[in-house]
């Protein structure tokens, strides 16, 4: 009797399928995926568009901690044994999102090792995001800040040329994200577009000549 020979395991259809532990949703601008306080049981990842990540303090201070696109994941903490969200996600542009819950993830990072190795990649570049935001907050100033998260934002340094910052992103968003106020924020936008690191029309348009911003007094690496 012939047997059917297994498929490769695809971990884009896996997580583009649903079934009884995946679901896939659409969100509108501004809608909410989860509020920190939640039960924290499922782990998402961004088929498609924006969202931010906020948190608030017992004094009721908002800080925006991160912004994902399309190909991340979030919500991964429920596997470190985080019982309760600990920020609130909220979508930035119309996006498509899917909900892993925690026992099918579970499982497929044990059984299939292309999605296993596709989500380690994954903490890890997330882990040097997180070391790279430390370093940009212990020793950089406000404006060279401000010129990395534009520059992230526009995917500079991923494949292809940098993109416009399609996503209403305001300067408010801009300063919680930065540590910095909006007004020194405004003073900044408004001097990099003067130097014409940057273009205003209908998105914010990045420059190349924006990273010389950055590498400016870089801190030093010793070997």
């Amino acid at each position: 009797m012939n047997r059917k020979a297994k498929l490769p395991f695809d971990p884009k259809l896996f997580l583009a399928k649903v079934n009884g532990g995946r679901s896939v949703s659409d969100f509108r601008k501004d809608q909410i995926v989860f509020r920190q306080g939640d039960p924290s049981d499922a782990v998402f990842y961004i088929q498609g568009g924006k969202i931010k990540k906020t948190v608030v303090s017992e004094q009721g201070k908002e800080a925006v901690v991160a912004i994902l696109e399309t190909g991340d994941f979030f919500g991964e903490g429920c596997l470190a044994g985080e019982l309760l969200r600990l920020s609130t996600v909220t979508a930035l542009t119309k996006s498509v999102i899917a909900r892993i819950s925690k026992a099918d993830i579970t499982r497929v990072i044990h059984e299939e090792p292309a999605f296993a190795e596709m989500f380690i990649a994954h903490l890890l570049a997330r882990n040097s995001r997180v070391e790279e935001d430390l370093v940009d907050q212990l020793f950089n100033s406000s404006e060279k800040r401000l010129a990395r998260t534009l520059l992230l934002l526009a995917n500079f340094g991923k494949e292809g040329k940098p993109e416009p910052i399609i996503a209403k992103v305001s300067q408010e968003t801009l300063a919680e994200m930065i540590g910095t106020t909006r007004s020194r924020v405004s003073f900044f936008m408004n001097k990099f577009r003067k130097l014409g690191l940057i273009d205003y029309n209908g998105s914010i348009e990045i420059h190349s000549s924006l990273l010389n911003v950055v590498l400016r007094d870089k801190p030093e690496i010793r070997s």
